[in-house]
């Protein structure tokens, strides 16, 4: 069976992560960017390191079998809402629910009562995030629209 391992920022290769939040499968699900290169990956993991400290938030990188395969994590938006975000190779798809699972239960651990996630309008509905989320509704991102799925924590 193959290990998920949720490593810290500071434990990866910036290099390593070039070539993953490059990938076009996995672009065309993001907020529209520049491709990254070495200077704005590095960049990126640092802000990520710094969200990592901040009250509420988790970031982790992903790791399967010892392969990064993308990055997740509880992050605050600007409006005082906690997200989570789960950025994976299509390789690795399948383990997306899992992935959402473990954050949901740092999301309790943490001791918050509720999340967000947001998909890019462009991605279909998932049928158990609108089971179990306390609501759905469109929302706008720096000019991108989003499902989003309020989720209580319990």
């Amino acid at each position: 069976m193959s290990t998920i391992e949720y490593v810290k920022f500071s434990e990866i290769n910036p290099s390593d992560f070039l070539p993953l939040l490059n990938k076009l499968k996995i672009r065309e699900h993001l907020i529209q960017h520049e491709l990254f290169d070495i200077d704005t990956v590095t960049t990126w993991m640092k802000s990520k390191v710094d969200i990592d400290s901040s009250f509420g938030c988790k970031i982790r990188a992903l790791k399967l079998d010892g392969q990064l395969i993308g990055w997740c994590g509880i992050q605050l938006e600007e409006d005082n809402k906690y997200e989570i975000a789960i950025v994976i190779d299509d390789s690795s798809w399948g383990y997306g629910i899992k992935i959402f699972h473990e954050i949901m239960s740092w999301a309790k651990a943490i001791g918050h009562e509720e999340v967000y996630i947001h998909f890019l309008h462009t991605r279909p509905k998932y049928k158990f995030l609108q089971k179990i989320a306390k609501k759905v509704y469109q929302s706008e991102i720096l000019g991108s629209k989003f499902n989003t799925y309020q989720l209580a924590v319990n």
